[in-house]
Protein backbone atom coordinates (compact mmCIF):
# COMPACT_ATOMS: atom_id res chain seq x y z
CA UNK A 1 0.00 0.00 0.00
CA UNK A 2 3.18 2.14 0.30
CA UNK A 3 3.12 2.54 -3.13
CA UNK A 4 -0.18 4.15 -3.30
CA UNK A 5 0.56 6.72 -1.25
CA UNK A 6 3.45 7.86 -3.05
CA UNK A 7 2.65 11.03 -4.64
CA UNK A 8 4.98 10.18 -7.75
CA UNK A 9 3.57 7.05 -8.42
CA UNK A 10 -0.10 8.05 -8.63
CA UNK A 11 1.01 11.24 -10.67
CA UNK A 12 2.50 8.40 -13.15
CA UNK A 13 -0.75 5.86 -13.13
CA UNK A 14 -2.97 9.49 -13.55
CA UNK A 15 -0.37 10.62 -16.49
CA UNK A 16 -0.71 6.91 -18.07
CA UNK A 17 -4.02 7.09 -18.05
CA UNK A 18 -4.55 10.47 -19.86
CA UNK A 19 -1.84 9.06 -21.84
CA UNK A 20 -3.48 6.20 -23.14
CA UNK A 21 -7.14 8.30 -23.94
CA UNK A 22 -4.80 10.88 -25.77
CA UNK A 23 -3.05 8.38 -27.62
CA UNK A 24 -6.69 6.78 -29.21
CA UNK A 25 -7.44 9.69 -29.62
CA UNK A 26 -5.20 10.95 -32.20
CA UNK A 27 -4.17 7.62 -33.94
CA UNK A 28 -5.21 6.67 -37.27
CA UNK A 29 -3.88 3.33 -37.34
CA UNK A 30 -5.78 0.42 -35.44
CA UNK A 31 -2.78 -0.80 -33.58
CA UNK A 32 -2.12 2.65 -32.15
CA UNK A 33 -5.77 3.04 -30.81
CA UNK A 34 -5.97 -0.89 -29.41
CA UNK A 35 -2.65 -0.02 -27.49
CA UNK A 36 -3.83 3.23 -26.35
CA UNK A 37 -6.85 1.69 -25.03
CA UNK A 38 -5.35 -0.49 -23.00
CA UNK A 39 -2.24 1.55 -21.85
CA UNK A 40 -6.00 3.35 -20.06
CA UNK A 41 -6.96 0.12 -18.80
CA UNK A 42 -3.73 -1.39 -16.80
CA UNK A 43 -2.73 2.30 -15.05
CA UNK A 44 -6.43 2.75 -14.51
CA UNK A 45 -6.80 -0.87 -12.64
CA UNK A 46 -4.13 0.20 -9.97
CA UNK A 47 -5.74 3.13 -9.17
CA UNK A 48 -9.22 1.69 -8.69
CA UNK A 49 -7.57 -0.37 -5.45
CA UNK A 50 -6.20 3.05 -4.20
CA UNK A 51 -8.53 3.30 -1.53
CA UNK A 52 -8.97 -0.09 -0.59
CA UNK A 53 -12.69 -1.05 0.36
CA UNK A 54 -14.87 -3.95 0.94
CA UNK A 55 -14.92 -5.11 -2.79
CA UNK A 56 -12.61 -3.06 -4.55
CA UNK A 57 -10.28 -5.63 -5.59
CA UNK A 58 -13.05 -7.63 -6.83
CA UNK A 59 -14.31 -4.67 -9.03
CA UNK A 60 -10.59 -4.12 -10.06
CA UNK A 61 -10.43 -7.88 -11.08
CA UNK A 62 -13.62 -7.78 -13.08
CA UNK A 63 -12.91 -4.44 -14.59
CA UNK A 64 -9.64 -5.97 -16.02
CA UNK A 65 -11.27 -8.90 -17.44
CA UNK A 66 -13.77 -6.99 -18.99
CA UNK A 67 -11.88 -4.78 -20.77
CA UNK A 68 -9.20 -7.60 -21.55
CA UNK A 69 -12.19 -9.29 -23.52
CA UNK A 70 -13.24 -6.24 -25.25
CA UNK A 71 -9.98 -5.16 -26.13
CA UNK A 72 -9.26 -8.62 -27.44
CA UNK A 73 -12.78 -8.32 -29.51
CA UNK A 74 -11.45 -5.24 -31.14
CA UNK A 75 -8.26 -6.38 -32.17
CA UNK A 76 -9.40 -9.07 -33.40
CA UNK A 77 -11.99 -7.11 -35.54
CA UNK A 78 -9.12 -5.12 -36.97
CA UNK A 79 -6.80 -8.01 -37.75
CA UNK A 80 -10.24 -9.33 -39.77
CA UNK A 81 -10.63 -6.15 -41.45
CA UNK A 82 -7.07 -6.00 -42.64
CA UNK A 83 -7.43 -9.66 -44.44
CA UNK A 84 -10.61 -8.29 -45.85
CA UNK A 85 -9.24 -5.36 -47.49
CA UNK A 86 -5.77 -5.40 -46.80
CA UNK A 87 -5.83 -1.54 -44.95
CA UNK A 88 -4.93 -0.64 -41.03
CA UNK A 89 -6.52 2.91 -41.22
CA UNK A 90 -8.77 3.18 -39.18
CA UNK A 91 -11.48 5.11 -41.43
CA UNK A 92 -11.07 1.73 -44.04
CA UNK A 93 -13.28 -0.49 -41.66
CA UNK A 94 -16.52 -1.00 -43.86
CA UNK A 95 -16.83 -4.85 -44.13
CA UNK A 96 -20.21 -5.54 -42.13
CA UNK A 97 -18.35 -8.52 -40.11
CA UNK A 98 -15.51 -6.14 -38.67
CA UNK A 99 -17.52 -3.27 -38.37
CA UNK A 100 -20.49 -5.04 -36.16
CA UNK A 101 -17.72 -7.31 -34.10
CA UNK A 102 -16.30 -3.72 -33.76
CA UNK A 103 -19.22 -2.04 -32.24
CA UNK A 104 -19.99 -5.47 -29.99
CA UNK A 105 -16.58 -4.49 -28.72
CA UNK A 106 -16.83 -0.78 -27.80
CA UNK A 107 -20.56 -1.97 -26.30
CA UNK A 108 -17.97 -3.99 -24.13
CA UNK A 109 -16.08 -1.35 -23.35
CA UNK A 110 -18.62 1.24 -22.60
CA UNK A 111 -21.09 -1.07 -20.41
CA UNK A 112 -23.91 -0.70 -22.55
CA UNK A 113 -26.25 -3.99 -23.42
CA UNK A 114 -25.88 -6.77 -23.80
CA UNK A 115 -22.58 -6.13 -22.36
CA UNK A 116 -23.69 -3.89 -19.66
CA UNK A 117 -23.48 -6.29 -16.87
CA UNK A 118 -20.35 -6.10 -15.24
CA UNK A 119 -20.71 -2.07 -15.00
CA UNK A 120 -23.14 -2.00 -11.64
CA UNK A 121 -21.15 -4.66 -10.25
CA UNK A 122 -17.53 -2.80 -10.40
CA UNK A 123 -19.29 0.45 -9.66
CA UNK A 124 -20.49 -0.72 -6.77
CA UNK A 125 -17.37 -1.50 -4.96
CA UNK A 126 -15.25 1.37 -5.90
CA UNK A 127 -15.21 4.89 -4.03
CA UNK A 128 -17.08 7.33 -5.36
CA UNK A 129 -14.37 9.84 -6.63
CA UNK A 130 -13.30 6.56 -8.58
CA UNK A 131 -16.98 5.87 -9.68
CA UNK A 132 -16.87 9.21 -11.05
CA UNK A 133 -13.82 8.73 -13.10
CA UNK A 134 -15.41 5.04 -14.42
CA UNK A 135 -18.56 6.55 -15.91
CA UNK A 136 -16.87 9.84 -17.30
CA UNK A 137 -13.24 9.64 -18.52
CA UNK A 138 -13.32 5.78 -19.04
CA UNK A 139 -15.62 6.33 -21.76
CA UNK A 140 -14.09 8.81 -23.79
CA UNK A 141 -11.76 6.69 -25.67
CA UNK A 142 -14.23 4.18 -26.65
CA UNK A 143 -16.31 6.34 -27.63
CA UNK A 144 -14.56 8.64 -30.24
CA UNK A 145 -13.44 5.05 -31.65
CA UNK A 146 -17.08 4.78 -32.30
CA UNK A 147 -17.51 8.21 -33.65
CA UNK A 148 -14.87 7.35 -36.55
CA UNK A 149 -16.43 4.05 -37.53
CA UNK A 150 -20.03 3.90 -37.63
CA UNK A 151 -22.05 1.13 -39.42
CA UNK A 152 -23.51 1.59 -42.78
CA UNK A 153 -26.93 -0.13 -41.07
CA UNK A 154 -28.21 2.05 -38.87
CA UNK A 155 -30.55 -0.55 -37.39
CA UNK A 156 -27.55 -1.63 -35.01
CA UNK A 157 -26.42 1.73 -33.27
CA UNK A 158 -30.32 2.48 -32.84
CA UNK A 159 -31.06 -0.67 -31.47
CA UNK A 160 -27.95 -0.35 -28.99
CA UNK A 161 -29.20 3.38 -28.09
CA UNK A 162 -32.94 2.18 -27.79
CA UNK A 163 -32.29 -0.84 -25.72
CA UNK A 164 -29.85 1.38 -23.44
CA UNK A 165 -32.61 3.99 -22.56
CA UNK A 166 -34.91 1.06 -21.66
CA UNK A 167 -32.48 -1.01 -19.76
CA UNK A 168 -30.92 2.01 -17.90
CA UNK A 169 -34.39 3.06 -16.96
CA UNK A 170 -35.89 -0.10 -15.41
CA UNK A 171 -32.53 -1.25 -13.87
CA UNK A 172 -32.26 2.06 -11.81
CA UNK A 173 -35.78 1.32 -10.50
CA UNK A 174 -35.07 -0.79 -7.80
CA UNK A 175 -32.10 -0.29 -6.54
CA UNK A 176 -31.40 1.58 -2.94
CA UNK A 177 -27.39 1.43 -3.51
CA UNK A 178 -26.76 4.96 -5.10
CA UNK A 179 -23.42 3.82 -6.69
CA UNK A 180 -25.85 1.45 -9.01
CA UNK A 181 -28.26 3.78 -9.88
CA UNK A 182 -25.90 6.14 -11.18
CA UNK A 183 -24.14 3.00 -13.56
CA UNK A 184 -27.78 2.57 -14.39
CA UNK A 185 -27.76 6.27 -15.27
CA UNK A 186 -24.69 5.98 -17.81
CA UNK A 187 -26.07 3.25 -19.45
CA UNK A 188 -29.16 5.10 -20.12
CA UNK A 189 -27.53 8.56 -20.93
CA UNK A 190 -25.11 6.62 -23.19
CA UNK A 191 -28.00 5.60 -25.30
CA UNK A 192 -28.98 9.32 -25.98
CA UNK A 193 -25.72 9.84 -27.32
CA UNK A 194 -25.75 6.43 -29.75
CA UNK A 195 -29.11 6.84 -30.56
CA UNK A 196 -28.24 10.06 -32.68
CA UNK A 197 -25.07 9.64 -33.45
CA UNK A 198 -25.57 8.68 -37.20
CA UNK A 199 -27.55 11.77 -37.78
CA UNK A 200 -25.43 14.46 -35.65
CA UNK A 201 -21.74 13.51 -34.23
CA UNK A 202 -22.05 17.55 -32.60
CA UNK A 203 -25.47 16.75 -30.59
CA UNK A 204 -23.85 13.00 -29.96
CA UNK A 205 -20.76 14.51 -28.28
CA UNK A 206 -23.22 17.43 -26.59
CA UNK A 207 -25.28 14.32 -24.74
CA UNK A 208 -22.20 12.91 -23.56
CA UNK A 209 -20.42 16.48 -22.35
CA UNK A 210 -23.63 17.48 -20.83
CA UNK A 211 -23.96 14.01 -18.88
CA UNK A 212 -20.27 13.75 -17.76
CA UNK A 213 -20.91 17.52 -16.34
CA UNK A 214 -23.97 16.46 -14.57
CA UNK A 215 -22.97 13.21 -13.18
CA UNK A 216 -19.51 14.45 -11.72
CA UNK A 217 -20.98 17.54 -9.84
CA UNK A 218 -23.54 14.43 -8.37
CA UNK A 219 -20.63 11.80 -7.59
CA UNK A 220 -19.06 15.04 -5.46
CA UNK A 221 -22.38 16.10 -3.75
CA UNK A 222 -22.72 12.28 -2.77
CA UNK A 223 -19.09 12.39 -1.80
CA UNK A 224 -19.51 16.11 0.36
CA UNK A 225 -22.50 14.16 2.34
CA UNK A 226 -20.55 10.70 2.76
CA UNK A 227 -23.89 9.08 0.84
CA UNK A 228 -23.59 5.46 -0.28
CA UNK A 229 -27.26 4.60 -0.12
CA UNK A 230 -30.89 6.05 0.21
CA UNK A 231 -30.99 5.31 3.97
CA UNK A 232 -28.11 7.72 4.01
CA UNK A 233 -29.46 10.74 1.98
CA UNK A 234 -32.02 11.47 4.76
CA UNK A 235 -29.13 12.85 6.98
CA UNK A 236 -27.68 14.88 4.04
CA UNK A 237 -29.91 18.40 4.53
CA UNK A 238 -28.06 18.22 8.37
CA UNK A 239 -24.57 18.03 7.09
CA UNK A 240 -25.40 21.10 4.56
CA UNK A 241 -28.82 22.23 4.14
CA UNK A 242 -27.74 24.25 0.86
CA UNK A 243 -25.97 21.30 -0.77
CA UNK A 244 -29.24 19.11 -0.26
CA UNK A 245 -31.17 21.84 -2.03
CA UNK A 246 -28.31 21.98 -5.01
CA UNK A 247 -28.44 18.27 -4.93
CA UNK A 248 -32.38 18.51 -5.69
CA UNK A 249 -31.66 20.82 -9.23
CA UNK A 250 -28.85 18.32 -10.29
CA UNK A 251 -30.68 15.24 -10.14
CA UNK A 252 -33.86 17.02 -11.61
CA UNK A 253 -31.44 18.34 -14.44
CA UNK A 254 -29.59 14.85 -15.16
CA UNK A 255 -33.79 13.48 -15.43
CA UNK A 256 -33.88 16.12 -18.40
CA UNK A 257 -36.55 18.57 -16.57
CA UNK A 258 -36.76 22.24 -18.41
CA UNK A 259 -35.06 24.72 -17.49
CA UNK A 260 -31.86 22.78 -16.47
CA UNK A 261 -28.96 22.04 -18.56
CA UNK A 262 -29.76 18.62 -19.22
CA UNK A 263 -33.19 19.48 -21.27
CA UNK A 264 -31.48 20.56 -23.76
CA UNK A 265 -29.53 17.43 -25.47
CA UNK A 266 -32.99 15.54 -25.06
CA UNK A 267 -35.11 17.96 -26.66
CA UNK A 268 -31.96 18.87 -29.12
CA UNK A 269 -31.92 14.58 -30.36
CA UNK A 270 -35.31 14.23 -29.97
CA UNK A 271 -36.20 17.06 -32.21
CA UNK A 272 -33.43 15.83 -34.50
CA UNK A 273 -34.75 12.08 -34.65
CA UNK A 274 -38.13 13.24 -35.85
CA UNK A 275 -36.57 15.19 -38.72
CA UNK A 276 -34.81 12.11 -39.55
CA UNK A 277 -38.24 10.57 -39.79
CA UNK A 278 -37.92 8.25 -36.76
CA UNK A 279 -40.87 9.90 -35.02
CA UNK A 280 -41.80 6.12 -33.20
CA UNK A 281 -38.09 5.79 -31.75
CA UNK A 282 -37.89 9.42 -30.72
CA UNK A 283 -41.38 8.67 -28.93
CA UNK A 284 -40.46 5.38 -27.07
CA UNK A 285 -37.08 7.34 -26.07
CA UNK A 286 -38.72 9.82 -24.61
CA UNK A 287 -41.26 7.40 -22.98
CA UNK A 288 -38.51 5.61 -21.16
CA UNK A 289 -36.55 8.53 -20.13
CA UNK A 290 -39.52 8.94 -17.47
CA UNK A 291 -38.14 5.83 -16.23
CA UNK A 292 -35.04 7.27 -15.71
CA UNK A 293 -37.01 10.20 -14.39
CA UNK A 294 -38.86 8.67 -11.70
CA UNK A 295 -35.43 7.27 -9.89
CA UNK A 296 -34.08 10.55 -9.90
CA UNK A 297 -36.66 11.75 -8.00
CA UNK A 298 -36.60 8.99 -5.35
CA UNK A 299 -33.16 10.03 -4.92
CA UNK A 300 -34.57 13.93 -4.64
CA UNK A 301 -36.92 12.52 -2.18
CA UNK A 302 -34.49 10.80 0.03
CA UNK A 303 -32.13 13.85 0.28
CA UNK A 304 -34.95 16.46 0.54
CA UNK A 305 -37.57 16.03 1.34
CA UNK A 306 -37.17 13.30 3.85
CA UNK A 307 -36.42 14.49 8.11
CA UNK A 308 -34.35 12.26 9.74
CA UNK A 309 -34.28 12.02 13.83
CA UNK A 310 -33.51 14.77 14.82
CA UNK A 311 -31.04 13.43 17.88
CA UNK A 312 -27.55 15.21 18.74
CA UNK A 313 -25.78 11.87 15.65
CA UNK A 314 -28.29 13.56 13.30
CA UNK A 315 -27.72 17.48 13.95
CA UNK A 316 -24.20 17.46 14.60
CA UNK A 317 -22.40 17.22 11.47
CA UNK A 318 -23.57 20.76 10.09
CA UNK A 319 -21.89 22.20 12.98
CA UNK A 320 -18.39 20.40 12.44
CA UNK A 321 -15.94 21.95 10.08
CA UNK A 322 -15.79 20.53 6.40
CA UNK A 323 -12.72 19.70 4.77
CA UNK A 324 -14.12 19.20 1.27
CA UNK A 325 -13.30 21.59 -1.40
CA UNK A 326 -15.95 23.25 -3.34
CA UNK A 327 -13.68 24.46 -6.06
CA UNK A 328 -14.86 21.66 -8.69
CA UNK A 329 -18.61 21.66 -7.52
CA UNK A 330 -18.94 25.10 -8.01
CA UNK A 331 -18.84 25.47 -12.17
CA UNK A 332 -20.35 21.92 -12.87
CA UNK A 333 -23.24 22.96 -10.95
CA UNK A 334 -23.40 26.61 -12.15
CA UNK A 335 -23.17 24.80 -15.62
CA UNK A 336 -25.48 21.97 -15.21
CA UNK A 337 -28.37 24.26 -13.76
CA UNK A 338 -27.67 27.56 -15.97
CA UNK A 339 -26.58 26.65 -19.21
CA UNK A 340 -30.23 26.48 -20.92
CA UNK A 341 -29.71 29.66 -22.45
CA UNK A 342 -26.70 28.45 -24.42
CA UNK A 343 -28.70 26.13 -26.62
CA UNK A 344 -29.15 29.04 -29.62
CA UNK A 345 -25.74 28.90 -29.60
CA UNK A 346 -25.26 25.35 -29.66
CA UNK A 347 -27.84 25.24 -32.69
CA UNK A 348 -25.36 26.81 -34.37
CA UNK A 349 -23.35 24.96 -34.78
CA UNK A 350 -24.97 21.95 -35.45
CA UNK A 351 -24.12 21.38 -39.53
Amino acid sequence: MYLYKNPYILCYLFSCVGLGTTITFASSHWLLAWMGLEMNTLAFVPLMVKDPMGRAMEAAAKYFFTQAGAAALLLFSAVLNALISGQWDIHQMDHPVPVTLFVLAMALKLGIPPGHAWLTEVMQGLTLMMGMALSTWQKLAPFVLLIQIQPSNQVILLALGLISIVVGGLGGLNQAQLRKMMAYSSIAHLGWALVVLQFSVVLSILALITYMMTSSALFIMFTFTKSLNMNALATAWTKNPPLAALLLLILLSLGGIPPLMGFMPKWLIIQELIQQGFIVLASLAAMSALLSLFFYVRIAYAASLTISPNNLSGTAPWRLPTTNHALLLAPLSALTLAALPLTPTVMTLLP
